[in-house]
C-alpha cells in the first residue's frame, strides 16, 4: 500500500463538529494527515485535483471520507453521488457522519455506495466515543483494496 499524504479527508461545514471531530481524532493520535474542508464543492475540488486544488497529486487520495450531508453549495449526497460514480475514487471508504435521521437520506446514501452512515451523537462524550472509534476502525482495522 501506497504512503498517501492524506489519511482523512473531514468535510464538514458546522465549525464546532468539525472541531469535535478533529480533537477525537487527535485524542486517538490518527489526525496527523487530515484535511478539513467546510463544503462539498471544496471536497469534489480537492478530491479530484480541480480548481484551487488543481496542484494536487490525486494519487494521492484519502483512505476514508468523513462525509456531512447538509452542507452550502453542493450537499453530501452528490458528494458521494460523484466520489462513487468514478472509477477513480470510487473504492474509497466514505463515511457520512450526520445529524440526519432521515429514512430517505440512509435509503439514498446506501443506494449510492456508502460504507457507513452515522448519526451524530448529541451528548459531547458519545460523539468523541463514536469519532474515536470510527478512526480506529477505518484507518487501522479495515482492509481496503488499493486505491
Amino acid at each position: 500500500m501506497k504512503n498517501n499524504e492524506i489519511e482523512i479527508l473531514l468535510v464538514e461545514d458546522n465549525t464546532g463538529d468539525a472541531e469535535l471531530t478533529i480533537r477525537a481524532l487527535r485524542k486517538s493520535n490518527m489526525a496527523n494527515k487530515l484535511v478539513h474542508l467546510e463544503n462539498g464543492a471544496d471536497a469534489l475540488d480537492y478530491i479530484f485535483a480541480e480548481g484551487i486544488y488543481a496542484h494536487r497529486n490525486m494519487d494521492n487520495l484519502p483512505r476514508v471520507i468523513l462525509l456531512d450531508l447538509n452542507m452550502p453549495k453542493i450537499n453530501g449526497i452528490e458528494v458521494l453521488q460523484k466520489i462513487k460514480s468514478d472509477e477513480r475514487t470510487k473504492k474509497i471508504p466514505v463515511v457520512v457522519l450526520t445529524s440526519s435521521k432521515e429514512d430517505p437520506d440512509i435509503e439514498r446514501c446506501y443506494e449510492l455506495g456508502v460504507n457507513s452512515y452515522i448519526v451524530k451523537p448529541v451528548e459531547f462524550e458519545k460523539f468523541m466515543k463514536a469519532v474515536g472509534e470510527l478512526g480506529l476502525y477505518w484507518l487501522l482495522l479495515n482492509q481496503s483494496p488499493p486505491l
